[in-house]
């Protein structure tokens, strides 16, 4: 029964065990990722074209939620960047910016990311993810980075500019840039430089003056908030609103009211695109870095449990007046150095939120929306990854020619379009290299009784026996390319007298493939030449025995490559074993089908 119920709510897991110095970590690293989250919460509204309040609605309740069914015991659950992007772009479409419509598109967002996120975890779907790439996550992560960042340059300079592309923020930038408000420029550039210098070189000065590594390490997260502080008592003192700062202006004290998200079906409908393809990029992020900071503590997480978890900080989103959530990089890696030890400190996170939405809200009355751009422009090139771009193109060119297509995509198009773009093209190149996969003549290794491709290595290859192997399974595909290559080969040589086709890195032949194979051994038998398989995997073998066809037409099926030369061509494999005693086993023999299963 305890079991069960652990499975379905996580949280009793580590609520067992719980005690007074987990709690003293958790608070620790509540206070810490608290005070980051502020600012950046703020931020990523302005960047979703939201009111800065929702911003903090999508801090509180959702960090909740996700405690109750989350796995991992350090992310830490809340707007991001990447997101707050998707966000606009999808909600951009059907309501105007700051009107009703658009948060309540917002939340409708939310709603159907949660929805998605839980059904795909109840049908245990979360290998879903890994249709996408690790070069186009990185593509697009890459081109999204920049695109915010270029977005937030007119709060940079104060001054109105639009777009969606890379192109047309740039053609609005240069078109308005004569407009710039000199004080917002000093105030978003000195905040953007400041910010830069307290992530690179805070830390190494306060360790230089004898601060401990996690103090040093707290005062350099906390470089938004003196940021935020700092520029919101220059605006106040200086009278710059007047002067022609924009400021984020009255933000409602309290806690997040209960909103219910409104059903109209075209809507819904319209909205489902982009829902999923937000619910994938934030699922891929979050499940990534909860991994890799679980495997820090020799931790697991369970991507299925982490579907159900944001699924459910989502909807708490959207029915708390906020808006899609996932887990984010930088807090979650500030929440492990802070010392979290369960989701308990998600919660505390959550009543700092609170605590700062019921009660501090109008301090933030005169903050720059300035300083949130310079937050946002820091946090967002922190993510960039340049090097990565020229690391792909040495290594896969065409793994390249997925990330470039995605990030040209989502800089020219718009950033739904650019993940759609490199999912598609990783697909086309997939089909495109399983079609057509690698394929070697094989000879043996003289004094061994290994067989290598005879282009690569000094080999002996048999006169009579034509040795192959494919490198990948054999479906619909590469099926019928497979039976001509092969045959093509064997006839071309009218030494051949047999052809053994290694099937070592074969994992599945589907009936296609099935079907190839069993013209292709009545096209060889028409030639005067035999198909036998070698090293063939069990299951594969179980689904070949099914095919009375197969079965009664083809050749011999050996337990290894060696059996089968020393079988079909024992003088040349005597003449490669020179130095080396053969050894002639019972296994040597060739097996029928019912006897490779077993032994497989």
């Amino acid at each position: 029964m305890s079991s069960q119920v652990d499975h379905f709510l996580p949280c009793f897991g580590w609520l067992r065990r719980y005690n007074g110095e987990l709690l003293r970590s958790d608070a620790m690293a509540a206070v810490i990722v608290t005070i980051m989250l502020i600012p950046q919460s703020l931020a990523y509204a302005l960047l979703a074209g939201l009111p800065p309040q929702v911003g903090l609605y999508a801090s509180i309740l959702p960090l909740v939620g996700y405690a109750l069914f989350g796995s991992s015991n350090v992310l830490a659950v809340g707007p991001v960047a990447v997101v707050s992007l998707m966000t606009a772009a999808a909600v951009g479409q059907f309501a105007a910016v700051g009107t009703p419509e658009y948060l309540g598109a917002a939340l409708v967002l939310a709603l159907l990311s949660g929805l998605m996120l839980i059904s795909l975890g109840l049908l245990r779907l979360g290998f879903l993810a890994s249709l996408l790439s690790h070069p186009v996550i990185s593509g697009f992560i890459t081109a999204s980075g920049i695109l915010i960042a270029a977005s937030q340059l007119k709060h940079i300079f104060g001054i109105e500019a639009s777009g969606h592309t890379l192109l047309e923020l740039a053609q609005s930038l240069v078109a308005h840039i004569g407009e710039a408000n000199l004080p917002t420029l000093l105030i978003g550039g000195l905040a953007t430089l400041f910010l830069f210098w307290v992530r690179a070189q805070l830390k190494p000065l306060l360790k230089r003056f004898g601060c401990s590594d996690r103090l040093a390490d707290s005062f350099a997260k906390g470089g938004p908030v003196a940021a935020v502080i700092a520029t919101i008592l220059v605006v106040e003192f200086l009278s710059l609103d007047v002067a022609g700062v924009r400021v984020v202006g009255e933000i409602p004290k309290g806690l997040p009211p209960i909103s219910i998200p409104g059903f109209d079906p075209e809507l819904w409908r319209l909205l489902v695109p982009s829902a999923f393809l937000i619910s994938i990029v934030g699922f891929v992020e979050s499940v990534s870095v909860a991994q890799t900071l679980a495997a820090k503590r020799r931790e697991r997480i369970q991507p299925n449990r982490e579907l159900v978890g944001l699924g459910a900080a989502n909807i708490v989103s959207a029915f708390s007046g906020g808006y899609p959530v996932t887990g984010g990089f930088a807090r979650s890696v500030v929440n492990f150095d802070a010392g979290a030890r369960t989701p308990l400190a998600g919660v505390l996170t959550a009543v700092g939120i609170g605590l700062t939405a019921l009660l501090l809200t109008p301090l933030f009355h005169q903050l720059p929306k300035a300083t949130l751009a310079a937050t946002i422009l820091v946090a967002v090139l922190s993510l960039v990854d340049l090097g990565a771009i020229k690391r792909t193109w040495v290594y896969s060119k065409k793994d390249f020619s997925a990330m470039l297509a995605t990030i040209l995509t989502v800089w020219f198009v718009g950033v739904e379009a650019g993940i759609i773009a490199g999912v598609s093209l990783s697909v086309v190149l997939f089909l495109a290299r399983s079609a057509r996969p690698h394929f070697a003549r094989l000879g043996q290794v003289p004094g061994t009784h290994h067989f290598r491709n005879v282009k690569r290595h000094d080999v002996i290859a048999s006169p009579s026996v034509l040795s192959l192997r494919i490198d990948e399974s054999l479906y619909f595909a590469n099926a019928r390319w497979l039976e001509d290559k092969i045959y093509d080969m064997a006839v071309a040589d009218p030494q051949v007298r047999h052809v053994v086709l290694n099937c070592a890195a074969v994992n599945e032949i589907d009936a296609s493939a099935l079907e190839s194979l069993e013209a292709l051994i009545e096209r060889l038998e028409a030639a005067g030449v035999a198909l036998h398989l070698a090293e063939v995997k069990g299951p594969v073998t179980d689904k070949l025995r099914r095919s009375e066809s197969f079965c009664a037409h083809a050749g011999r099926l050996y337990l290894s490559h060696y059996d089968a030369l020393s079988e079909l061509d024992p003088a040349t494999t005597r003449a490669a074993d020179i130095g080396q005693r053969p050894n002639r086993s019972k296994a040597a023999m060739p097996l029928t089908l019912e006897q490779a299963q077993t032994l497989a």
